[in-house]
């Protein structure tokens, strides 16, 4: 029986190095990873789930504990009505005020690149550069300038600020589901300020990076807006925020309450979308189709394949043995935790690994003594914001180099690093510093 939990590591550790090789192909590897797993719990009762001993139980308990309906139901919801918001035009419209009342066009980047990643504390990344791309080839052509820089500062800046929020990322969502979080805890916790603040610490060292790269831009432009479509999107919107943060007050919160809430928004949404906007059922599920149901898959595999390992013990062994490395230290602990998150995720995707850490980090903090949430923000920090680092450590920088290529100015993997990489370095640094100043 020992054994079993070794088979279900390299049964873990093929996953991981399949994904990471052939990253079209990852929700196939997680998927026949957590069957492959389920089977070995039905095979051998009490070995991989030791909570329960029937055969049948590996099945039940893989779905209806391991896999986080809550947080996918968040996921589906706040994916549907950012793709309304972006339909509705009213980003590109409040992108266009911007410019109009910057006073230099330099200044108007940098204003555009902070509301990217103020609009990516709701919105997919991807989708939030997909919608702002148009503005920033817009102002490039008629300034006569290379996009790339401006391409780079919209990809960076929508990843800085997805971890800021529990509907930001999945990321967040997933570390909410492991510590508790409710919506409002991302802004106070056990009263001080939580890592909504520390985040917008590396978006304001984000914009000073920016402005230095833009300052010479002087003249003033303009570009040719588009009419909003509607603001019922945004009203949606504004009632997900406001009603996750009501139900943070719920004392003993009803099961799958949040995610069910956001759900029926989204369902609203769609309504709207089909009903309001005249779309046809075609239209309608072309935008149901587009939503991100990929990383929905990949992430039941991942749930159920990191819950067996949590459950028989490896992640604290993992643990106790990085905590052994640090010899104590609560700082020496800290900036490990950091540095790996930054250079795992600068190549590897950010979901699956921070599913696996948040154990590992709470276990390491827990052996300490200390305050798990200095670890686990330090983990988040990191992970999120080590996308940043190079041109495939997050898929919104994938998108922004296709942009860049097609428009003709192909982007280098060294061309990226020197500026996505200063920009990791700088934002992480002052996110960690505040996180460290707050949660020490």
């Amino acid at each position: 029986m020992e054994n079993i939990k070794w088979i279900v590591l390299a049964i873990a550790v093929a996953m991981y190095a399949l994904v990471i090789a052939k990253q079209d192909k990852k929700v196939i590897f997680t998927t026949a990873a957590a069957i492959l797993v389920i089977i070995l719990g039905i095979a051998f009762p009490g070995a991989i789930f030791t909570t329960g001993s029937e055969r049948l139980y590996a099945l039940t308990h893989a779905f209806s504990s391991l896999v986080n309906w809550n947080v996918l139901m968040i996921y589906v919801g706040s994916m549907t009505i950012a793709a309304l918001f972006l339909y509705s035009k009213v980003p590109a419209k409040i992108a266009d005020w911007i410019v109009k009342v910057s006073p230099s066009t330099g200044i108007a980047i940098v204003l555009i690149l902070a509301m990217t990643g103020i609009i990516s504390i709701f919105v997919e990344n991807v989708a939030t550069v997909l919608v702002m791309a148009p503005i920033a080839l817009s102002l490039c052509k008629k300034l006569n300038m290379n996009p790339t820089m401006f391409m780079v500062g919209l990809a960076v800046m929508s990843n800085l600020e997805g971890t800021a929020t529990l509907v930001g990322d999945p990321p967040s969502m997933i570390f909410a589901s492991y510590a508790g979080y409710t919506f409002n805890d991302f802004f106070i916790h056990s009263g001080k300020l939580s890592i909504f603040f520390i985040v917008q610490t590396g978006l304001l060292a984000g914009c000073i990076f920016f402005y230095a790269v833009f300052r010479k831009l002087r003249d003033k432009t303009e570009v040719e807006g588009e009419p909003i479509i509607s603001v019922v999107p945004a009203i949606l919107l504004l009632a997900l925020i406001f009603g996750l943060a009501a139900i943070s007050f719920i004392p003993n919160e009803i099961p799958f309450l949040s995610g069910s809430f956001v759900m029926v928004l989204g369902i609203c949404g769609i309504l709207w979308y089909l009903l309001a906007q005249k779309k046809s059922g075609g239209e309608t599920w072309e935008l149901i189709k587009g939503l991100d149901w990929e990383t929905i898959a990949f992430l039941i595999g991942i749930f159920v394949v990191v819950g067996a390992i949590s459950e028989t013990g490896l992640l604290k062994d993992f643990a106790d043995f990085l905590s052994r490395i640090t010899g104590g230290s609560k700082l020496a602990g800290f900036v490990l935790v950091l540095l790996v998150s930054i250079l795992i995720s600068g190549f590897v995707d950010n979901v699956p690994y921070i599913i696996v850490m948040l154990p590992v980090a709470g276990n390491m903090a827990n052996s300490l003594g200390i305050n798990p949430e200095l670890y686990l923000f330090a983990l988040l920090i990191g992970s999120c914001l080590g996308g940043n680092l190079t041109p495939f450590g997050a898929s919104a920088n994938v998108v922004a180099m296709g942009i860049v290529k097609k428009e003709g100015f192909p982007m280098s993997f060294g061309k990226w690093l020197k500026l996505g990489g200063t920009f990791t370095l700088l934002t992480t640094a002052a996110a960690a510093i505040v996180l460290w100043i707050l949660w020490a």
